[in-house]
């Protein structure tokens, strides 16, 4: 989050306990996961999960609009790959963000960098409104998000950096 401060994000489990017993980190393949017990798929069904996190945002961990923290190992990883990731660091992280609500989850790292620096660069009140009404949206239809492909995982190596410029997010952020 801002400045680069550590913090636990705190989350329902909705996954077994060894789910990353190999080590790397994995975005869900869908609703058909071994990974994710019962209990797990309903809380994500109606994105339960996530409502821990309202404590972090009372405890000044995150705010309700920003971009997601992301886990330390992998914040490095894209550190190493895109150079202007460090610069999601000018704010503080949040519980949704412009990458979550119009990137959708099977976005690259490279375009949900370059959405939450568009967000960074033009945060405001009304900003953070129209964010949350389109959370909001996505809550209560779940359709209009897309799913990840099967077997995706968060590592940079498998992104498409293809056609972006380095440019695009330099400017973004003053």
């Amino acid at each position: 989050t801002k400045n680069g401060k550590v913090f636990d994000v705190l989350k329902f489990r909705s996954m077994r306990m060894d789910a990353e017993k190999d080590g790397v980190a994995r975005l869900s393949t869908g609703e058909n996961d071994e990974r994710i017990t019962k209990v797990g798929r309903f809380i994500r069904k109606y994105r339960i999960d996530e409502l821990p996190q309202l404590i972090n945002i009372l405890r000044g961990d995150m705010t309700i609009v920003g971009p997601r923290p992301e886990r330390p190992e992998i914040a490095s990883e894209y550190a190493k790959e895109i150079p202007e990731f460090d610069l999601r660091l000018h704010t503080k992280a949040g519980l949704t963000g412009l990458a979550q609500v119009f990137g959708k989850y099977n976005t690259t790292p490279y375009d949900k960098l370059i959405m939450d620096l568009q967000y960074i660069a033009s945060a405001s009140f009304s900003e953070d409104l129209r964010i949350i009404l389109a959370t909001i949206k996505i809550l209560f239809m779940p359709e209009s998000t897309e799913g990840i492909e099967v077997g995706a995982t968060t590592a940079i190596k498998n992104t498409d950096r293809v056609g972006h410029k380095i440019e695009k997010a330099d400017k973004l952020v003053t």
